[in-house]
């Protein structure tokens, strides 16, 4: 691996166990083995290598949400089960994920102190949202459009958001797959009546 590299590892670990607030230029340095200078020269600033390597673990995450990564989906794009199916998977990344997921609200709940960080982030909340949106319908995301995935998108993005406050703080309480779909299947009931 190159300084490149070897930094975006080493800040990944450091986010892992530092957080992004206590991270600092010296300890990821320290972690990857490489010079102050080459961060700069890599990726312009700390907060930039450090918002690359916060984006690199969250697609590591989003890519254990398929859940045809242990064979293939077995429930057809667009039905309730296909929902319960995507939401189950997402759900059983919680465990190892955690500090991923914790990452995510350290910086939800950060002001302006951030904002390089933000925008980078923000770019990157706009392909998982096609990401998710591909998931539950089956569709590939570069033959989304820009509507679907702005709205579709952002109601999965929501839901998700939601789901991790509540594994994260009390697994025991938080809701199901089953639960979802459940809630889902009644809202939709209720609108076909209506």
């Amino acid at each position: 691996m190159g300084h490149r590299e070897d930094l975006l590892e080493g800040a990944k670990r450091c986010l892992l166990a530092k957080g992004f607030l206590r991270t600092t230029a010296r300890d990821v340095v320290k972690e990857s083995g490489t010079n102050l200078a080459s961060i700069g020269y890599h990726y312009g600033s700390k907060d930039a290598l450090l918002a690359q390597a916060y984006i690199a673990l969250i697609e590591g995450v989003g890519e254990g949400f398929d859940p045809s990564l242990g064979g293939e989906m077995t429930q057809p794009p667009g039905s309730l089960e296909r929902f319960r199916e995507v939401w189950t998977s997402i759900i059983r990344t919680v465990p190892e994920a955690r500090a991923i997921w914790m990452l995510s609200f350290e910086l939800m709940f950060q002001d302006e102190k951030m904002a390089e960080v933000r925008k980078l982030l923000a770019e990157a909340q706009k392909e998982g949202r096609s990401g998710l949106v591909s998931l539950f319908s089956g569709i590939p995301e570069a033959d989304l459009d820009e509507e679907t995935s702005e709205t579709e998108g952002r109601l999965y993005m929501t839901l998700l958001n939601g789901l991790m406050v509540q594994w994260l703080f009390d697994p025991e309480s938080a809701t199901t797959a089953e639960q979802l779909t459940e809630g889902l299947r009644r809202i939709a009931r209720a609108a076909a009546n209506g």
